[in-house]
């Protein structure tokens, strides 16, 4: 199986291509494991676990991921393999594009439904809200505050971690751009959504604006990334299907 002909960077970024076998493939198989490796992360884990799970599937190369996704989370998270990270830098900054739900009539300390309850409502009627002029309010350029809970950096140590000890400052604004956004009725108290963004752009922030806006609180109750730059999701491949030995759902993910 050979994935060198993948135009994902250039050839300056390949030098000494290696293989290596794949736990679950025919031992006389090897797999071309430089490059990008889309993989179509399942909820309940965080993306650093996911990582360690495709690594140790590919027999543990250097690697690292694009864009962090919080455990409740699913879809694409493209990993750096081998010579693949040198290119993450030229990569980080794309646009994501994503789809989910979000709960009205719900406020968390998270902003989404795994938090802590801080108030609850009734929820207006999702039917009866006018979903075009609450994208408009939140599409395009604008400060947006990040969540307490989140991996931001202060001095070193990930805010999540400075939240989880009781700091409840939040943190600074952070200017991010939505570039499309589209709202519907998803069911009692629910909106569902699909939007493409920046970099930056938290989709849990966006859930607890819009509930402050509507003015009944609202929190993400749902998420799935479906693009990140030029990949998309329907190129990825699960880690079940990874653990599988599936080579021909490896070959199109890479």
């Amino acid at each position: 199986m050979n994935h060198s002909s993948r135009p994902t960077a250039s050839s300056d970024f390949w030098p000494g291509r290696t293989a290596i076998e794949v736990s679950g493939l025919p031992t006389s198989t090897d797999i071309d494991i430089d490059g990008i490796l889309l993989v179509d992360k399942p909820e309940g884990i965080s993306s650093a676990k996911a990582l360690a799970r495709a690594r140790q599937l590919l027999g543990r190369p250097k690697a690292g991921h694009l864009g962090t996704l919080d455990p409740m989370a699913t879809g694409l998270l493209p990993l750096c393999i081998g010579a693949g990270t040198k290119i993450a830098r030229y990569l980080s900054g794309d646009d994501k594009a994503y789809h989910g739900s979000i709960r009205l009539g719900l406020r968390t300390d998270t902003l989404d439904i795994t938090g802590r309850t801080l108030d609850s409502t009734t929820a207006p009627d999702p039917n009866e809200l006018d979903h075009p002029a609450l994208a408009r309010r939140f599409t395009g350029k604008f400060e947006q505050v990040p969540p307490v809970f989140s991996a931001i950096k202060e001095g070193g140590v990930p805010l999540y971690k400075l939240a989880r000890r009781g700091r409840t400052e939040e943190p600074e604004a952070r200017s991010v751009t939505i570039h499309s956004l589209r709202f519907w009725a998803a069911g009692p108290g629910l909106l569902g959504f699909e939007m493409d963004c920046s970099k930056g752009t938290y989709v849990r922030s966006l859930a607890r604006d819009l509930g402050e806006e509507i003015g009944c609180g609202a929190a993400l109750a749902g998420l799935r990334r479906t693009r990140f730059g030029p990949f998309s999701v329907a190129e990825s491949v699960s880690l079940d299907d990874m653990e599988r030995g599936l080579p021909e759902a490896l070959d199109h993910a890479l």
